[in-house]
Parts: C-alpha cells; sequence; structure tokens
C-alpha cells in the first residue's frame, strides 16, 4: 500500500471510532478529564482558546470552523472528500498548488496545504526540475505564449516551464504562460480587487448580483451597483430611486421636493406624527421593527448599506439565518426574509442537521450526553451527534440544550432587541449595535 494512501486509510479508520478525526495539540494532557464522560477541568473560554487559531480573537472559528471543540482538543469532521485533520483541523489534504491541471504537478504529495516535492523538483506546485537538459532555445521555445512571447513579458522561464513575477508574493500574475495578471483588477484610488470575481486580469461582475440579472452590476471594477437604487423597501424590484430620480452608477439623483439615499422621503411630509408611525409599524410592535428609522410613514433600515435588512417595515432581517460564525443556513440552505429554506437533506432552523446519519446509535448519543451523563440536557432529542432542542421551550438553545434565553437582556419587550442573537445567556450583537440587550445604535442617531 503506497504511504499517502495508508495514512488516509489510518485516518478513516480512527474518524470511524470517534465520529470525526481528534487531533491533540501539545498542550493537551489526557487529565483534563479524569475519567470517560467525566467533567471538563477547564473553563469554557479556556476550551475554546486552546480550539481556536493563533491571533484569532474570541467568538472566532473553532478547530477553523471543520471540527468540534472537546475539553481543548479538536474533533475534526470528516464529511467530505479528503480529510481534514492537525491539532486545529487546519489541514486539508486537497487543497495544493496545481500545475496545467495536477496537483503538486504530479512531482510530490501534499501535506497540510503545501507541496512536499519529490527529489529532483522544486517550486510551489514542484513544478519545476532542479536540473535541466533541455537546451536554452528548446526551453524558450516550450515557455512561448499564443503571441509568441516568452511567458507574456510577466516572468522567467526555467526549463521550458514559466515562473511568473509575484515579488510580493500575492501570486497576483498566474497561468501557464504568466497570462494571467489580476492586478488590472485593482482600483487605482482604493486599492482594492474588484468587487466581483477576477478572472484572468479581468473583472466579473456575475458572481455579486443573486438576480442573475448581471447588468444591475457593472463597471470596470465592480463598482456600479444598480440595485442600491431600487425602492427601500424591496431591492429587486423595478422602482428605482422610488420613482423620484435617476440612478447613476448605484446613487440616487433625487428630483426637486425629495430625498434620502434612494428618494424615497417628501420634503414636506403631510402625515401626522401617529400617521407616520402607524404605517412604519405594519404587524410589528415597534416601528421599523426596531430595526430602523421612520420618516413621514417610510422606514430606512439599520445598518445603513446592510443588505441583509430590508422590508417596507424593516421585517426581514437575514442576518438571523447565520450561526455565531456567520454561516448561512449552515451552508445547506438558503435565506429569504430571515427564515432558511433548507436543500433536500438538511434540516433545521439553521439547516444545521443531516436527515441521513452514518454514526450509530450510540456514537450519536455519545456526543449528546452533557456531562451529568444526561441526553440533551434533558431538554431535547439526539439526532447524529446533535442536540435539537424543545421546539416548545423556544428559550431553550445551546449545543446541549442547556442554555437558556429568557437569560439575556430586554428591550422594549424584545430579546436582545432583536438587534443580535442570544448566545447562552449572553446577547452577542450585530454590527452597528452595543448595549447589554443590543438597544444602543452606534451611528449617528438612533432609530
Amino acid at each position: 500500500m503506497r504511504p499517502a494512501a495508508f495514512r488516509n486509510f489510518l485516518l478513516l479508520a480512527s474518524s470511524l471510532l470517534f465520529a470525526g478525526l481528534s487531533a491533540v495539540p501539545q498542550s493537551f494532557s489526557p487529565s483534563l478529564r479524569s475519567a470517560t464522560g467525566a467533567a471538563c477541568r477547564l473553563s469554557r473560554a479556556e476550551s475554546e482558546r486552546r480550539c481556536r487559531a493563533p491571533g484569532q480573537p474570541p467568538g472566532g472559528a473553532l478547530c477553523h470552523g471543520r471540527g468540534r471543540c472537546d475539553c481543548g482538543v479538536c474533533i475534526c469532521h470528516v464529511n467530505e472528500p479528503g480529510v481534514y485533520f492537525g491539532p486545529l483541523c487546519e489541514c486539508h489534504e486537497w487543497v495544493c498548488e496545481t500545475y496545467d491541471g495536477s496537483t503538486c504537478a504530479g512531482h510530490g504529495k501534499c501535506d497540510c496545504g503545501k507541496c512536499k516535492c519529490e527529489e529532483g523538483w522544486f517550486g510551489d506546485a514542484c513544478q519545476y526540475p532542479t536540473h535541466c537538459d533541455l537546451t536554452k532555445k528548446k526551453s524558450n521555445q516550450l515557455c512561448k505564449n499564443s503571441q509568441d512571447v516568452i511567458c507574456s513579458n510577466a516572468g522567467t522561464c526555467h526549463c521550458g516551464r514559466c515562473k511568473c513575477d509575484n515579488p510580493d508574493g500575492n501570486s497576483l500574475v498566474y497561468g501557464k504562460f504568466c497570462e494571467c495578471d489580476d492586478r488590472e483588477c485593482i482600483d487605482d484610488e482604493t486599492e482594492e480587487i474588484c468587487g466581483g470575481t477576477c478572472v484572468c486580469g479581468e473583472c466579473s461582475c456575475h458572481d455579486v448580483d443573486p438576480t442573475g440579472d448581471w447588468g444591475d452590476v457593472h463597471g470596470d471594477t465592480c463598482e456600479c451597483d444598480e440595485r442600491d437604487c431600487r425602492a427601500v423597501y424591496d431591492r429587486y424590484s423595478d422602482d428605482f430611486c422610488s420613482g423620484h430620480g435617476q440612478c447613476n452608477c448605484g446613487r440616487c439623483d433625487c428630483k426637486v421636493g425629495w430625498y434620502g439615499k434612494k428618494c424615497e422621503h417628501p420634503r414636506s411630509c403631510p402625515l401626522s406624527a401617529e400617521e407616520s408611525i402607524r404605517k412604519c409599524q405594519g404587524s410589528s410592535d415597534l416601528p421599523c421593527s426596531g430595526r430602523g428609522k421612520c420618516e413621514c410613514g417610510k422606514c430606512t433600515c439599520y445598518p445603513p448599506g446592510d443588505r441583509r435588512v430590508y422590508g417596507k417595515t424593516c421585517e426581514c432581517d437575514d442576518r438571523r439565518c447565520e450561526d455565531l460564525d456567520g454561516t448561512v443556513c449552515g451552508g445547506h440552505g438558503t435565506c429569504s426574509c430571515g427564515r432558511c429554506v433548507c436543500e433536500r437533506g438538511w434540516f433545521g432552523e439553521l439547516c444545521q442537521h443531516p436527515r441521513k446519519c452514518n454514526m450509530t446509535e450510540e456514537q450519536s448519543k455519545s456526543l449528546c450526553e452533557s456531562a451529568d451523563g444526561i441526553l440533551c440536557s434533558g431538554k431535547g432529542s439526539c439526532h447524529c451527534g446533535k442536540c435539537i432542542c424543545s421546539a416548545e421551550e423556544w428559550y431553550i438553545s445551546g449545543e446541549l440544550c442547556d442554555c437558556d434565553d429568557r437569560d439575556c437582556d430586554k428591550h422594549d419587550g424584545l430579546i436582545c432587541t432583536g438587534n443580535g442573537i442570544c448566545n447562552c445567556g449572553n446577547c452577542e450583537c450585530w454590527d452597528g449595535w452595543n448595549g447589554n440587550a443590543c438597544e444602543i445604535w452606534l451611528g449617528t442617531e438612533y432609530p
């Protein structure tokens, strides 16, 4: 059996035994748990610190988002082609550099994201031979692009293979003949790569417009987004600038008598204060659902420019589809007005549960037991190693259903004021909000 194949076999066998690949940091001591099933001797904060990459702030992804943290030790997931491994699940066998379509150019093996070259080869993708038996003329001939230019004048030829010029180490110049130069996508003013995707030196704005109407996003660096001109209550309507202005590169130039980012506000309002608030409330108890400012019966949602908060009364908040790491619907669904629509084969509020499970019932239950041996703290059911908390007790949450969201602070009768997530008794506020109950807007004025 080949060494690489043998290693993969051992990793897979280990994952089946422990329901994931366990990688133990050097600082780990078996004495952190006195016995199997015993409580962890580390605090939750210390356990998570050991599972987080160095320099990553508290709240960052544990185990690189590729595993779960168990008493300071990362248990890596094995749920897709390839294998995650390493003390912090930082390694993946399928992410090494390629050359001419081959990983490590076929002259090396992938080890934790880096090519380890065979003897006689070097380079990020093991694409360069150490000794060359080609003449300089033959070598240069193999390095010429379709215009007969050696390495597109953007690199040097080494034994018939181009070595692209990237003095800053940013890999912006690439391709078999160094024909791709993504520096062409960098905006001269902001020095940032175009808002879309840079494809071999040209900005493709397709990826930044989920509607498929690619004409809405344009410009040399995808800087113009005509969707920003659509009506304040619906980014996908045809009501540009609320019908009261002209859209120029994503900015509304309003007609006389109207103002606002999308010309949604009249200069003088015929509504009384009570009528204005009533129009802004809709079915919510708060004007603009507590997520915006009401002016003359129309809502401007907060934070300004955050496309995840929208609706006529700011009733749609797609941030509710995100977990604490910012993953939308667990990566297995789409968000519609703050609710996840799961792909086939997944379920749960955040599409976090697979319908099929490759674990035995014993393996699954072992992952759902709390330190006292109770399954999901007695407040939920166990499915494929994860707790599904009781829907009847809406306030119960946490990995083991051990948290009570009623412990989180409230404002205007709403937990975390609807501007954050209750995380085991504490409010985790979204950007732009602060306070124990996320009730304080950090913008120029309070909504």
